[in-house]
């Protein structure tokens, strides 16, 4: 069996380390020196995995309590660690030549607010209960580029041109650093002529579902990875349900998860090609 998933590999705490902001100690009274970083990243994904309550973080596992844990998602939330994580992953993928500009997918997701709080409202497709939509657009190959939150009253067509603004300019290869795919998919929920036009004016083709058109259009063959991707994002115990009241916290668990899902896919590259199995019935001829 492998190792728990919150436990920061080498690989990962070597991207993240040259990335956390540093605090000089006092010279005179430092008072107690601070966990190490590794240790309270740990207890972070920790609890971005399996959902806990910050105040529960077991302290035998080594990782501090729940409150230092949440102080510094909330500090390096506030110093952009996860933003340039994301790009800086996003780049090795790039170089490797596994980003699929061909297309871009957009889409959403619900998921209820328990406490309320910052970007909720009264959900339509949840009685009118309070809750959050995760907006999440992806290359061709599902990988994360972009992720909003926002209130789960809002329309979706509305965040279609702040995804596409969202996704950083992404190095890795000759040139300079992209950041438009040369199509986007969508489903019905982005229906609206206003948009299309939008997307056409920074050079995007518009694939997008009419309304009233008959399902089995084919856009579904290429719509799965959004799909996939948020089963991926949603599989993060603590991002299926919203317990934090502060949207900036919630908001860091979700770029969290998207640097984790992008790592994945760079560990990806490095695993061998399984052996193809042959026939033993033609392996004889």
């Amino acid at each position: 069996m492998g190792a728990s998933p919150w436990v920061v590999s080498d690989d990962l705490w070597e991207r993240v380390k040259p990335l956390l902001p540093c605090k000089k100690r006092r010279f005179r009274h430092p008072g107690r020196k601070p966990l190490p970083d590794r240790q309270v990243l740990c207890g972070i994904l920790f609890v971005l995995h399996t959902g806990i309550q910050w105040e529960y973080l077991p302290e035998e596992l080594g990782f501090g309590s729940g409150m230092t844990c949440w102080r510094r998602l909330r500090d390096w939330n506030e110093a952009g660690v996860w933003q340039q994580l994301h790009e800086v992953l996003l780049a090795e993928l790039n170089a490797a030549a596994r980003l699929d500009w061909s297309r871009a997918v957009v889409d959403f997701s619900h998921v209820r607010a328990v406490k309320g709080g910052g970007q909720t409202g009264p959900s339509p497709v949840d009685r009118g209960r309070t809750g959050s939509k995760h907006h999440l657009i992806t290359d061709g190959h599902g990988t994360p580029l972009a992720v909003i939150l926002t209130g789960g009253n809002r329309n979706d067509v509305t965040q279609l041109m702040p995804l596409i603004d969202a996704i950083p300019p992404i190095k890795g290869r000759g040139g300079h650093p992209r950041r438009k795919p040369d199509s986007l998919f969508a489903d019905r929920g982005y229906d609206h002529d206003i948009y299309r036009e939008q997307v056409r004016q920074r050079r995007i083709v518009p694939a997008i579902v009419r309304r009233g058109t008959l399902h089995g259009t084919g856009l579904g063959t290429y719509r799965w990875v959004v799909e996939r991707s948020f089963a991926w994002l949603h599989g993060f115990k603590r991002l299926h349900t919203r317990w934090e009241p502060r949207a900036d916290i919630h908001e860091a668990f979700l770029k969290l998860a998207c640097c984790l899902i992008t790592h994945r896919q760079i560990n990806s590259l490095r695993r061998p090609m399984p052996a193809r199995k042959t026939n033993p019935a033609t392996s004889r001829r």
